[in-house]
């Protein structure tokens, strides 16, 4: 199983992306600044490393280097930043890297390019890449709506599809989880704590907020998320 570090001040981007290669078999650990990458690289060796360029404390590219200097062709470096200038790119590989990709792409372009990157690694690596592991089964039918926890969207009885953040598929979860019962606030709440992160109220409900506007925009169709008062929230199914 390949170990993958992302390292990215982006909460919401490094949050996901580690929620989501650990999902498609990978082990892989989240890093919010330069400090926190080398702290992880004394305690792992990694097959891939994936980089912000902007880090709070440090240049990605000077880390680039670093990582390089320590792993050699061992460690697949992935550039991932907002960056996109042809000198930042050549920068960028001069740095040692292997390849570069701009913050707007997707989940399935990183995982894709970093098997890419897998495939040029010594043979151990290689294999891991080549035999990814069995992907959880698709998800729970609830009055015609199904997550597909494997491909991190949530179908709608008209078969529209909405692609999920990390955040979005662990609350689904966790109301799919008991479908027509509330859920009380403290465990929605628990089920989207990450390291670093923590959720309130507030938080939750505007991870609802938007969740029914991208559903509604997606599908044309309101998710059956009901307000418990008192309680909670609860996914009746109902269309």
């Amino acid at each position: 199983m390949p170990d993958i570090l992302v390292v990215d001040d982006d909460d919401g981007l490094r949050f996901d992306l580690v929620d989501y290669l650990n999902l498609k078999g990978f082990r892989t650990i989240g890093a919010e600044s330069a400090a926190a990458c080398r702290q992880a690289l004394d305690r792992m060796s990694p097959d891939v490393v994936v980089l912000d360029v902007r880090l709070p404390d440090g240049h990605g590219f000077a880390l680039a280097r670093e990582i390089h200097a320590r792993f050699g062709v061992g460690c697949g470096l992935i550039m991932l930043t907002g960056l996109s200038t042809p000198n930042d790119r050549v920068d960028g590989l001069e740095s040692g890297a292997d390849t570069y990709l701009v913050k707007h792409a997707t989940l399935r372009e990183i995982e894709a390019t970093i098997r890419s990157v897998l495939r040029r690694l010594p043979v151990a690596a290689t294999a891991a890449a080549e035999t990814p592991a069995a992907a959880p089964a698709g998800g729970q039918d609830v009055g015609g709506w199904r997550m597909l926890r494997a491909d991190w969207t949530l179908q709608a009885p008209n078969a529209a599809r909405i692609t999920l953040t990390g955040t979005e598929v662990a609350f689904l979860e966790a109301l799919l989880a008991k479908p027509g019962t509330p859920r009380p606030r403290a465990d929605l709440i628990a089920a989207l704590a990450r390291p670093s992160m923590r959720f309130n109220d507030r938080n939750l409900d505007e991870v609802v907020r938007r969740l029914r506007r991208k559903v509604e925009q997606a599908s044309g169709m309101a998710v059956p998320i009901r307000v418990v008062y008192g309680v909670g929230y609860c996914f009746t199914g109902d269309a």
